[in-house]
């Protein structure tokens, strides 16, 4: 069933599942993707960061939103990930988001120099010309650009984007925003202020901890979407011990080792840089998903 707007919902930034070889598992992809619709989420999205898409070659790049959008069983449910260097290539990622039949792309501004306001604009503008939808990604920590919520209303005035992962952290931001720039949505951007940013306004979840516990996480979402604080609250406080390391540097190790609970081999490792948790990062998050289980979560 199309959806006017693809974006709004639960869209889990997929982990990718490599081998012991760290070859990709596409056919494990496309399992892990099924098991997310499945559970109720409303679409992915691959080649985020929790996709490790800076690790991949060209061809695997492409794959994997092929992948995606099969899996999925309609194109509106995935929103690639089309960060790159330059934005000549971030628009041919997003040229081909569309021709695999993608409903949306993410997109983050110029993330290995401070770009100025100038260069910001136009990197979306350019992306834009691609035809999707195009979902500002605001991650000031590791791009050092700041999509403020001023440079947010031009960007929207311009007709480049038609919302904005919020990941600063900052929940004041959502108020700002919605005033700028009442017609841009915001998607939830990092797991852990998912109720702060959802009374906010938020329309969406660009989510991480579904990948290990998508019904509990999905029904957290909707009921702090639609007000019933009396049953978000109490599962956001049981969740969130887990759902902050989302925020951390090593929140796809941790995922992963989360999904690994969950049922042995579904995370797995991570492709260099990234090194394996410490043990005692990894007995912590092993011990907050097995207790979540023991609660009856999934």
């Amino acid at each position: 069933m199309h959806r006017s707007r693809p974006w709004h919902g639960v869209m889990v930034a997929t982990t990718l599942p490599f081998r012991a070889d760290l070859s990709v598992d596409h056919d494990a992809y496309a399992d892990h993707v099924r098991s997310l619709i499945d559970a109720g989420c409303d679409g992915v999205v691959p080649n985020g960061s929790l996709g490790e898409y800076q690790t991949l070659t060209d061809a695997e790049r492409r794959r994997v939103v092929e992948t995606a959008v099969d899996a999925a069983g309609d194109g509106d449910r995935v929103m690639p990930g089309v960060a790159a260097y330059g934005s000549t290539e971030a628009r041919r990622w997003a040229e081909h988001a569309a021709e695999a039949g993608a409903g949306s792309v993410l997109l983050l501004p110029p993330n290995v120099y401070r770009a100025d306001e100038n260069a910001v604009r136009a990197h979306y503008a350019e992306v834009a010309r691609a035809g999707l939808p195009v979902v500002a990604y605001n991650n000031p920590y590791d791009t050092r650009v700041d999509l403020t919520p001023a440079l947010l209303a031009q960007l929207h005035d311009a007709g480049d984007i038609v919302a904005v992962k919020e990941f600063t952290g900052d929940v004041r931001r959502a108020w700002e925003i919605a005033e700028r720039a009442p017609g841009l949505d915001l998607l939830i951007g990092a797991d852990d202020v998912l109720l702060e940013l959802a009374v906010a306004g938020a329309v969406g979840w660009i989510a991480g901890f579904p990948n290990a516990l998508p019904g509990s996480c999905t029904a957290l979402y909707r009921a702090a979407v639609a007000g019933d604080l009396e049953t978000a609250v109490p599962l956001y406080r049981r969740l969130h011990p887990l759902l902050r390391w989302d925020s951390k540097t090593e929140f796809v190790q941790a995922i992963k080792a989360s999904q690994d609970v969950v049922a042995a081999g579904s995370g797995g490792p991570c492709r260099p840089p990234r090194t394996p948790l410490s043990a005692q990062d990894a007995a912590t998050v092993r011990a907050l998903t097995e207790k979540l289980l023991a609660e009856g979560l999934d």
